[in-house]
């Protein structure tokens, strides 16, 4: 199996890219994907042939999930290496993408597959690599209470003993993929500079969406 890349200096100039709506993928963290559509069973088969590598990128506009054809796509998105893959019958695939670092979009490259590729940029991307990068700066006590106000207001049952013993970095991030925000809040949280500003940005969710909830209101 390829190596995981351990720097931005590692990482190929272009990769092929999966469009995909509302899916945060973030660094040091693992997402599944269900892959069916032909266009990306062919994606998995080149990846699994090549160095397992795929960014994943949200198109900018939401109200497709996976858009067909040459649709605009954000400008930051996240590497991901396939590390577990499953053929669950003919033609549909489940796959376990680790997250390795964000990285720019530069351009499309002109090619005959029936997925797009990119090259990209990861190199302002280089603290994503160290884990523990920004740790001591996130505020733990007020991201736990944010938690704990926030599973009372959606009424979610949490193994707080289990949060309690999980990393910084690991608790946000998760914190993040988990959270039930839209396209658009996803890719704030995607962009947002350090792991400090992650847990910020999510803290200021949760606070609108629970005040809007009090007041009868939804979060948009």
């Amino acid at each position: 199996m390829p190596n995981r890349p351990k720097s931005a200096d590692t990482i190929p100039g272009s990769v092929p890219v999966f469009p995909l709506s509302g899916a945060l993928l973030l660094p040091h963290t693992h997402r599944p994907l269900n892959i069916f559509e032909p266009r990306y069973i062919s994606l998995v088969d080149h990846i699994l042939a090549t160095d397992r590598l795929i960014g994943l990128v949200q198109p900018r506009d939401a109200n497709e999930e996976s858009p067909q054809g040459k649709v605009s796509l954000q400008k930051v998105g996240c590497l991901g290496r396939l590390t577990q893959f499953e053929e669950i019958e003919e033609n549909r695939y489940i796959i376990v993408l680790e997250g390795i670092s964000r990285f720019e979009l530069v351009s499309e490259l002109e090619t005959d597959t029936p997925f797009r590729q990119f090259s990209i940029n990861p190199e302002m991307y280089e603290t994503d690599f160290d884990p523990d990068f920004d740790a001591e700066a996130v505020n733990r006590v007020q991201f736990l209470a944010m938690m704990r106000d926030y599973a009372e207001f959606a009424d979610l049952e949490i193994d707080w003993e289990e949060i309690e013993r999980t990393s910084t970095p690991d608790l946000v991030n998760l914190a993040c993929m988990l959270s039930p925000y839209g396209a658009a809040e996803m890719q704030v949280l995607l962009e947002a500079g350090t792991l400090s500003a992650r847990a910020e940005t999510l803290i200021a969710l949760a606070e609108l969406e629970m005040a809007r909830g009090q007041s009868g209101n939804t979060v948009q």
